[in-house]
């Protein structure tokens, strides 16, 4: 059958050369190669004649292998036939292959070429593209080039992929992340997107490619290949987004079926939590020296959390600052017009519902009104790195209108809703770069998908603003939403989101600055802040905070503030939160009798803490002891304190009974003893930065070499905030979060501009930059941004394409 088949299929070929027909009747073959006729024996005329079809893609060839089957098996006929197929199909597919590979890397290699890179002499990145999508090719390259790991590290965590690399402790990290990130629709979104987007992600997705291309020493933990949708996964760039809010241990004891006590980790619980966050601050022009707006950026994260770097195109495109690994636009920072800060916010964008669960036969169902509706099921496989290769453990996940299953509470399951616009939140957080004024910045919030932060802002116009969260889902006030909601009450509905201007918002307040340090809005301007009493109770859920009152501190009745004077603001030494728990610290100790053994002990501690200023300093042994009194007081109080609806620095002074606070003063020194050899230790003996390695989970080491740092964890009102903690096998403290990116911008005529990062631009400890910053971050003392290509004349330490 396939012999007849072959032989009709080139019949025609037989009548259209006679040349090849004679040479056949005679027992010749034609050599396609050689382009002469030879005689041989018919088994291997076949073979021949097979090569030949095969080489050079002559048809009669094959056809003359068919004809002098008489002498042959069909068999092996069939055989070398399917052989000779495949190899021609191997060889069309790898041709192919290979022209589309050789097309792809030439549109990267002219890509490359259309990009400048200037590293300044801080390593700092400079990138000049001919368009946007040049400046992203280049910028992302650059940020491949610094630390590759951390810019793989967010996107295999973005799209829950964790497991692949870091194996089964990981499962339910990935699992809450593949409950909302689904990379088939993320395709579908990135097919509907706007050219002009697409184009940034191509750009994105070539710029990586490229880069590994050009190195291959680089091997990625999971990604091997980039694709444009994948920019879609991660959109927004805070330090832990709306999705991460969703407790681990409580999805694992739904999902794993496992008690949620046993899921828990082993914490130290010794230590004081620290709190995320960030300051931003604006000063109008009629409160500085030189009538121009500033804008102090200092976000608090995760050292080494973002890149710092420049990207510029002719196509309006001149922006400065921080960049989340991995992320194509500047997410805190600014251009040559404007620049803007975000701060974590305590604005409820995200809700819960109880969802009343009926069984039927196999299949579930939640009440909603007065009915029944069926649960959507998918089932979703988590791949994970075990010793023996990759495996995948698979969930049976549950969904309602609402959004995904997360936790079980009292019987009724518990589905959370949550902002979900990648296409619109990427457009906003880059076409926030381009804002040249507060009209144009005020288009991008428009947007609504900036969900998880406040915004303060400022211009070469003179405008300041404040922005209070960007996607505040309208609910009706007779609920809790603080709370889970009764899911079957229609009622619990989202109706929209609140406009800007249903929002608490600042323009130009009367005081001339305006702040927030991820504390409530209503102190956000001194006496011309928004009024709590005019918006829902969900617009904040949160506090004051010690942070807040110093920033209001430093910012209020001062009328020169200076680039200069902007950067000792953000780095003054004041304590707020001990402001009121050291003098009754000291009135306990007053008020005990002489005869009771502590007050003989505490006599000296007490003397010191009395003459402090409550100023932090390396050198500062009050510090020390404040700083280790405040974590033990802490820790036996604060529990009460919030059962209480009271700060903690209120509540000592009210309800702890004064053995305990001379016993918590006693425990701290004690501690500092066993610890340090004695209680009057300086503080920069013991609050340290280290960088030893280019480790995501940084290692520490007494014995290694540390720097000294001053300020102190922003529980206790330090402005820079320092977060660190002894760690296994060390009695020192390193820092690990708090100032990563500071800086401070002055919109005149030209922006002008000072900043520093956390240890250094580069994550290779073989790099000169790799810790080069760390004095200047330790002391506060920044550096010039060179924002202007003619500043970058002789501090520029190469210059070069991507790739060259």
């Amino acid at each position: 059958m396939i012999t007849q088949n072959v032989m009709r299929k080139f019949a025609a070929a037989e009548r259209t050369d006679p040349r090849r027909n004679t040479c056949r009747r005679q027992g010749l073959f034609y050599d396609c190669h050689n382009t002469k006729y030879k005689r041989v024996g018919k088994e291997n005329e076949i073979r021949q004649s097979m090569l030949g079809w095969r080489g050079c893609g002559d048809r009669t060839s094959l056809r003359r292998a068919v004809s002098i089957l008489s002498g042959a098996s069909m068999k092996k006929f069939v055989l070398i036939f399917f052989l000779a197929t495949a190899a021609c199909s191997f060889s069309a597919r790898t041709a192919a292959g290979q022209a589309s590979k050789n097309a792809e890397t030439g549109r990267w290699e002219q890509a490359a070429r259309n990009v400048t890179i200037m590293r300044d002499d801080w390593g700092i990145a400079h990138v000049y593209g001919k368009t946007d999508a040049d400046a992203v090719f280049g910028m992302i390259y650059a940020q491949a080039e610094d630390d590759f790991n951390r810019v793989e590290t967010n996107y295999i965590n973005a799209m829950g992929r964790l497991a692949e690399a870091e194996g089964e402790g990981k499962i339910y990290q990935d699992l809450r992340m593949k409950l909302f990130i689904d990379p088939e629709a993320l395709k579908k979104d990135y097919a509907a997107s706007p050219e002009w987007l697409k184009k940034l992600m191509n750009a994105w997705a070539d710029g990586l490619n490229f880069y590994l291309w050009k190195h291959a020493e680089v091997k990625p933990r999971v990604i091997k290949r980039f694709e444009p949708w994948m920019a879609l996964s991660f959109t927004e760039g805070s330090i832990g987004g709306d999705i991460e809010r969703i407790n681990l241990n409580q999805l694992e004891a739904f999902y794993g079926r496992v008690a949620a006590s046993a899921t828990c980790s082993a914490e130290d619980g010794d230590e004081v939590e620290e709190p995320r966050g960030s300051n931003g601050m604006a000063i109008a022009p009629a409160n500085t020296v030189g009538h121009h707006a500033l804008l102090l950026i200092n976000p608090h994260t995760s050292f080494f959390f973002r890149s710092e770097l420049q990207m510029v195109s002719k196509e309006g495109l001149d922006v400065y600052g921080a960049v989340t690994w991995g992320q194509f636009f500047v997410y805190q920072g600014f251009n040559d017009r404007a620049g803007w800060m975000h701060t974590s916010s305590g604005v409820n964008a995200i809700s819960e519902y109880l969802e009343t669960v009926v069984k039927k036969g196999e299949k579930f169902y939640y009440k909603y009104g007065k009915g029944e509706r069926p649960f959507e099921v998918k089932e979703i496989a988590v791949p994970y790195k075990t010793a023996e290769g990759m495996t995948e453990k698979k969930f049976t996940v549950y969904r309602t209108e609402h959004g995904p299953i997360v936790r079980e509470v009292d019987g009724k399951w518990v589905s959370i809703r949550l902002m979900q616009e990648p296409v619109k939140a990427l457009t906003q957080s880059y076409t926030r770069t381009k804002a040249k004024d507060y009209k144009s910045f005020r288009q991008t919030m428009e947007l609504h998908t900036n969900s998880s932060n406040n915004t303060i802002f400022a211009d070469a116009d003179g405008d300041i603003a404040y922005f209070h969260g960007n996607f505040i889902p309208r609910r009706d006030t007779s609920f809790d939403w603080t709370k889970p909601v009764d899911g079957s009450n229609p009622a619990t509905e989202w109706h929209g989101l609140l406009s800007i201007d249903e929002t608490p918002h600042l323009l130009n307040p009367k005081s001339g600055w305006l702040y927030n340090s991820n504390n409530w809005p209503w102190s956000a301007a001194g006496a011309s802040s928004p009024k709590k009493e005019d918006f829902p109770a969900y617009v904040e859920t949160g506090g004051e905070s010690a942070r807040g009152l110093h920033a209001i501190r430093v910012l209020q009745s001062k009328k020169d503030f200076t680039v200069g004077t902007l950067i000792d603001a953000a780095y003054d030494s004041y304590l707020t939160w001990f402001e009121k728990p050291i003098p009754c610290l000291l009135k306990a100790w007053d008020d005990t009798p002489a005869e009771n053994p502590s007050k003989a002990k505490m006599a000296e501690q007490i003397g010191m803490l009395r003459g402090w200023d409550l100023r932090w300093g390396a050198a500062s042994v009050p510090t020390s002891l404040a700083v280790f009194w405040g974590q033990d007081i802490q820790k036996r109080v604060g529990d009460d304190a919030k059962k209480a609806g009271a700060y903690v620095s209120d509540y000592v002074c009210t309800k702890v009974p004064r053995e305990v606070l001379l016993q918590s003063l006693a425990e701290a020194s004690d501690r500092l003893a066993a610890d340090f050899g004695s209680w009057k230790t300086p503080w920069g003996d013991i609050n340290r930065f280290q960088r030893l390695t280019g480790d995501i989970v940084q290692p520490f080491n007494d014995a290694g070499p540390s720097i000294p740092v001053g300020f102190t964890s922003a529980v206790w009102g330090s402005l820079a905030s320092f977060g660190a903690r002894a760690y296994a096998g060390t009695k020192k403290w390193y820092g690990t979060s708090g100032n990563s990116f500071v800086a401070a911008v002055e919109f005149g005529e030209k922006v002008r501009a000072r900043a520093v990062t956390a240890g250094g631009e580069s994550g290779n400890p073989a790099s000169k930059h790799f810790n080069d910053e760390a004095k200047r971050y330790s002391t506060g003392n920044l550096r010039e941004v060179y924002f202007y290509r003619s500043q970058l004349e002789g501090h520029t330490e190469r210059e070069y394409h991507p790739g060259n």
